[in-house]
C-alpha cells in the first residue's frame, strides 16, 4: 500500500505591494501578456505569486491550475452588494405604522 499525502496549498489573496513588482513582471511574461497597472490584487499559493487581477484583466501562471484563483480574485474585486429593502416593502411598513 502506498502512502499518499494530499497536498493542500495555502492561498492568500491580497493587495499587491511595491515589492511585488518583479514577480508581477515575471508573471506577465509567463502569461505572454503586458503587465498590470493600477490597483492590483494578487493570489499567492504557498508563498509564490501565481495570479493577479487589475481592472478586470487577469494574468496567471500558465504552468499551474489557476482558474479557481482567478475566480477568487474576481470575487474579491467585485464591489460589495448591499441588500436594500424594496420600495414596496418600505411603503407597506409606513402604511402599517
Amino acid at each position: 500500500m502506498t502512502n499518499r499525502t494530499h497536498r493542500n496549498p495555502t492561498v492568500v489573496i491580497r493587495a499587491a505591494r511595491g515589492s511585488d513588482g518583479p514577480a508581477l513582471e515575471q508573471l506577465a511574461q509567463l502569461d505572454s501578456q503586458a503587465g498590470l497597472a493600477g490597483d492590483v490584487l494578487v493570489a499567492e499559493q504557498d508563498g509564490a505569486l501565481v495570479a493577479a487581477l487589475s481592472g478586470g484583466r487577469a494574468i496567471a501562471d500558465p504552468f499551474r491550475p489557476t482558474a479557481d484563483l482567478v475566480a477568487l480574485l474576481r470575487l474579491r474585486a467585485a464591489p460589495a452588494r448591499v441588500s436594500r429593502p424594496s420600495r414596496n416593502l418600505v411603503s407597506r411598513r409606513v402604511r402599517v405604522a
